[in-house]
């Protein structure tokens, strides 16, 4: 695990899930049903070349340090947030507020 800083209760938990001290109550099933679904989620099987401004790269790459995690895996995880319709416009969310 990456250097973390966790609270004394998260520590507590981590070292109870990593010695095996909890059981998940999933059916086999199910759980099949949701490895599938991550390999499908997760699966990058295509490539595209974007052109951006540099404004919006640097804004981008200053984000995703702030996030942890390379830039090209933040602009992923955006696509497929406004894909799958959980990309929420907070600012069209604050016009619509103030009417």
């Amino acid at each position: 695990m990456k250097d973390l800083k966790l609270s004394s209760e998260e520590q507590i938990l981590v070292e109870a899930l990593e010695a095996g001290e909890f059981q998940s109550k999933l059916s086999a099933e199910r759980l099949a049903d949701l490895e599938q679904a991550a390999e499908n989620t997760f699966k990058k099987d295509k490539r595209i070349n974007i052109r951006i401004s540099s404004r919006d790269l640097q804004a981008i790459q200053s984000r995703s340090l702030q996030e942890g995690m390379p830039y090209q895996t933040l602009i992923a995880s955006i696509i497929h947030k406004y894909v799958s319709g959980s990309l929420v416009d907070v600012s069209a969310n604050k016009a619509n507020s103030q009417k």
